[in-house]
């Protein structure tokens, strides 16, 4: 699992970027230098493809780490980052931002005795393990995807921009 570069932001307020549109933002000058010294590691030696998150900071990832290492990328829709609302219901950045602290207090979970309608810890790893279970005939796959995402689906401290974990299914 890759965690995807530094992603610049400094056109969020452009208003093809409100919304939803914000998850369209790129890789920044430093994100692209780190996700090119990120490809050069040794753990990426003889993967076979690079699965990635449909959001544009992902992509951008992916394909520095493509261009480095000569693989074919596809594009996973179910990488996408965690849910704030698992109908698909845009919340503004206050809701969505209570939403996850919720989540984060609860450690993935709903408050007791709350129905919530944020994505649960189980909620992510099931849909990422229908990803990867997609990938089980090849030897290695780069997974390149959302902090969020691997901190509670490998069970780790929340990672750094373009850190590397390994995980074998």
């Amino acid at each position: 699992f890759v965690r995807h570069g530094k992603t610049d932001y400094s056109e969020e307020t452009y208003p093809i970027y409100q919304g939803i549109g914000l998850n369209m933002c790129t890789l920044s000058e430093v994100g692209v230098t780190q996700i090119e010294n990120v490809a050069k590691d040794t753990r990426f030696q003889n993967a076979d493809i690079i699965i990635t998150s449909p959001y544009g900071r992902t992509l951008h990832t992916a394909g520095v780490i493509s261009r480095s290492l000569n693989l074919d990328v596809k594009v996973e829709t179910k990488l996408h980052e965690w849910l704030a609302s698992k109908d698909g219901q845009w919340l503004n950045t206050e809701e969505a931002d209570h939403c996850y602290q919720l989540f984060t207090e609860n450690k993935g979970f709903y408050p007791d005795g709350e129905v919530c309608n944020y994505e649960t810890v189980d909620d992510m790893k099931n849909r990422i393990n229908e990803v990867l279970n997609k990938y089980t005939s090849y030897k290695k796959v780069i997974v390149v995807c959302h902090g969020t995402i691997m901190q509670y689906f490998l069970n780790i401290d929340h990672p750094n921009n373009g850190e590397i974990v390994e995980y074998e299914l």
